[in-house]
């Protein structure tokens, strides 16, 4: 049985989950406490020297990470629904939208990460944060730490990564315009890939935008997303309860 090592209000574990769960794949569920660095253990290294989540293990043993890279795999080997357009023109564009969306996680984490991540970094001392951030293979995510820590990001920085996930709905909305999905007339993993971001917009970052009078196309293709069975089975639920 394939093995999902995930966080349950992880951004990019949402897409896997909600990509499995589309496929009607059945998985092991082993979640990861991020607030206390799970993903940073060298046991958890071995499988995946990026030290992120989501990771998939197959059945064979193997292991994928990086949640693009899983949700192709994943229909690949299982191509029913298919979830990525037969056209090669459209699939390009699918990956075009993931790496845009991808782009955007930096504004995200600017308001997930203030609250747990931050709760929990800001109690460490500064021996203690030195030492838990040897074991973080990547400087990006290093700097996020320590801006948790130490450096709480200011409401100027975050009308900035506010405006700049608005400007993601912009984007949506052009394209929704021309189409009833995002690539084309068929639910893929373009879709998927946005679905975590537009949660936290419509939930707590900027639900005004996600209205009907601002962002008609886009509230809904929300209603669409929310109503396949798809999203229920993938547990996306609210990011700030507990």
């Amino acid at each position: 049985m394939l093995v999902l090592h995930h966080a349950w209000r992880s951004s990019a574990s949402r897409r896997v989950r909600l990509c499995l769960a589309e496929k009607g794949l059945e998985f092991e569920s082993r979640t990861v406490d991020l607030t206390k660095m799970e993903h940073h253990r060298p046991e958890y290294l071995k499988l995946n020297p990026n030290g992120v989540i989501p990771l998939l293990i197959l059945d064979d043993g193997r292991s994928l990470y990086e949640s693009g890279t899983i949700c192709e795999y994943l229909d690949e080997t299982h191509p029913e629904p298919p979830l990525r357009p037969a056209d090669p023109f459209a699939r390009a564009v699918m990956r075009n939208w993931i790496r845009h969306v991808d782009e955007r996680i930096g504004n995200l984490i600017v308001f997930n990460w203030a609250h747990s991540m931050a709760k929990v970094a800001s109690q460490w001392s500064d021996a203690e944060l030195a030492e838990k951030m040897k074991n973080v293979p990547s400087k990006e995510r290093r700097e996020a730490w320590l801006r948790a820590a130490r450096r709480p990001y200011t409401e100027e920085e975050r009308g900035e990564a506010r405006a700049k996930l608005v400007l993601l709905l912009d984007r949506m909305e052009e394209m929704l315009g021309q189409s009833k999905w995002l690539v084309g007339d068929a639910y893929s993993i373009a879709d998927i890939a946005v679905v975590p971001f537009v949660k936290r917009i419509d939930e707590e970052i900027a639900p005004d935008a996600m209205t009907a009078s601002q962002h008609p196309r886009v509230a809904a293709w929300w209603a669409s997303i929310q109503a396949r069975p798809a999203f229920a089975k993938a547990n996306i639920g609210p990011f700030t309860s507990a």
